[in-house]
C-alpha cells in the first residue's frame, strides 16, 4: 500500500480467526483492500489519533472502522466515546460488530454515536458475508458527509 493511499476500513478485533474471516469476506468480494487491522482498542486509538506506533502514519485515515466491543486493555465502548467526541473523527462511521446481544450493549453505543450494531453470527462462513455486507454498505451504497 502506498503510504498516502485511503484506508478503507479500520478493524478492530482480537480474536485472530474473526479478523481473519472478516477481512477475507471484504477482499474477496473486493469491497475493500486497504484494510488494517488493530488487536484491541488501545492500538485502534493509537492509530486513530496517529499515536505511539501509528504516530508517523501518512494515509489519512479509515473511511469506517468495524469495532469489537469485548476487547482487552480499551473496550469498544471506550473506543466509540473517545472517536465521537473529537471533532477531528466523529463522522468517521463506526460499525459495531459483536457476539454480545445485552440491550444495555447495544443502547450505549447508539447514544455514543455508533452508527450500526450487528451480533456476530456463530458460524465462521456467515461472519465473513455478514462483514462484506456491511463494507459494502458503508463503503460503496452509503454517502459519506463531506
Amino acid at each position: 500500500m502506498d503510504e498516502f493511499d485511503q484506508v478503507d476500513i479500520l478493524l478492530v478485533e482480537d480474536n485472530p480467526l474473526d479478523a481473519e474471516l472478516t477481512m477475507r469476506g471484504l477482499r474477496n468480494q473486493k469491497v475493500a483492500n486497504n484494510i488494517i487491522w488493530v488487536k484491541d482498542g488501545e492500538e485502534a486509538l493509537d492509530y486513530v489519533f496517529r499515536r505511539g506506533a501509528w504516530a508517523d502514519r501518512k494515509d489519512s485515515g479509515p473511511r469506517l472502522i468495524l469495532l469489537d466491543l469485548k476487547m482487552p486493555r480499551v473496550s469498544g465502548i471506550e473506543v466509540t466515546r473517545a472517536i465521537k467526541a473529537d471533532e477531528r473523527t466523529r463522522r468517521i462511521p463506526i460499525v459495531i460488530m459483536s457476539s454480545s446481544k445485552e440491550e444495555c450493549d447495544i443502547a450505549e453505543t447508539y447514544s455514543l454515536g455508533a452508527n450500526s450494531y450487528i451480533v456476530k453470527p456463530l458460524d465462521f462462513e456467515s461472519l465473513a458475508e455478514v462483514a462484506r455486507q456491511a463494507g459494502f454498505y458503508w463503503l460503496v451504497i452509503n454517502h459519506a458527509a463531506p
